[in-house]
């Protein structure tokens, strides 16, 4: 028995250091007031009432959402469209297309936002702009208005991890039975309905896990908005989100004890979140079976 705990002792060690006790620390510190430096003093839940207070924790916590969901919505549909028909014989060079989908999510964070930088710029001749021409409409300064640096952010997320959700269906479909298919065929089903009845129902398990991480993923977004923003993301809250709002607390205005209390209570919304979720994801089509 000792020899089989040395063995899975160092996760426990690593994870315990690096995992658990922050987490456990900084619970603690939600309910102390803290400057980084000097002594910590207890204040009970006086950290939690001047978050809940704080406009810009509920704006923040807006952003989040709607940034969620304009982002990460969009590329679970579009990744089950993409798996599907990756996963068709019919495709040639079914490889190649799988290696460029999934190239986006090893790209480095940086070379993501430069490129969409120079795309989303605020000069009438970049990309966005020069599209939004063709159409019609007026260019749009995407770093400094409303809805311009959310929908830029929110296609950032969406191209980022478009591949990482595919390559997960793609597994999911490759372990469905051809039997199905070819039962379904004879029976005269189609590709649509054989995509609603067969595909759909079996990838449950993989749309659970997608779900689940993705809504995690969502509501803990940081690299994206304070790459693209640069050095003003922390001064606008435009596109602010919930956890650029506890790195302010902490590293810019040092108050580490109101940024801890927003890490609690995002925790609790994600926990949240996340059951919801899968509750709703999980319990699809289960008044269909008559459960």
């Amino acid at each position: 028995m000792i020899s089989g705990y040395l063995y899975v002792a160092p996760f426990f060690i690593i994870f315990g250091i690096i995992g658990l006790y922050p987490a456990i620390f900084s619970i603690v510190l939600a309910f102390q007031k803290w400057n980084g430096l000097g002594d910590m003093q207890f204040v009970g839940m006086q950290n939690f009432v001047i978050v809940l207070q704080d406009p810009l924790f509920w704006k923040s916590l807006y952003n989040t959402i709607i940034m969620g969901l304009m982002g990460t919505a969009p590329q679970l549909i579009v990744g089950i469209i993409l798996a599907y028909f990756l996963n068709m014989a019919v495709i040639r060079f079914t490889n190649f297309f799988r290696v460029t989908i999934f190239m986006p999510y090893i790209t480095s964070m940086v070379a993501v936002a430069l490129v969409f930088g120079v795309f989303f710029s605020s000069n009438e001749t970049a990309l966005a702009n020069y599209v939004l021409g063709l159409l019609g409409f007026d260019p749009v300064s995407w770093k400094t208005s409303e809805w311009g640096a959310k929908i830029a952010i929110s296609l950032m997320v969406f191209w980022r991890w478009v591949g990482y959700n595919t390559i997960i269906y793609l597994a999911g479909l490759q372990s469905i039975p051809k039997d199905l298919y070819e039962a379904a065929t004879i029976d005269g089903a189609n590709k649509v309905q054989q995509f609603l009845h067969i595909t759909v129902p079996l990838l449950k398990p993989f749309i659970i896990l997608t779900v689940f991480m993705s809504t995690v993923g969502a509501l803990q977004l940081f690299a994206e908005p304070t790459v693209f923003l640069g050095s003003s993301a922390f001064n606008r809250d435009e596109a602010m989100t919930v956890v650029m709002y506890l790195y302010r607390d902490a590293f810019n205005l040092g108050s580490f004890g109101t940024a801890s209390a927003a890490a609690v209570l995002l925790l609790i919304i994600i926990i949240g979140a996340a059951a919801l979720n899968t509750w709703l994801t999980s319990g699809a089509g289960r008044k269909k079976r008559g459960v």
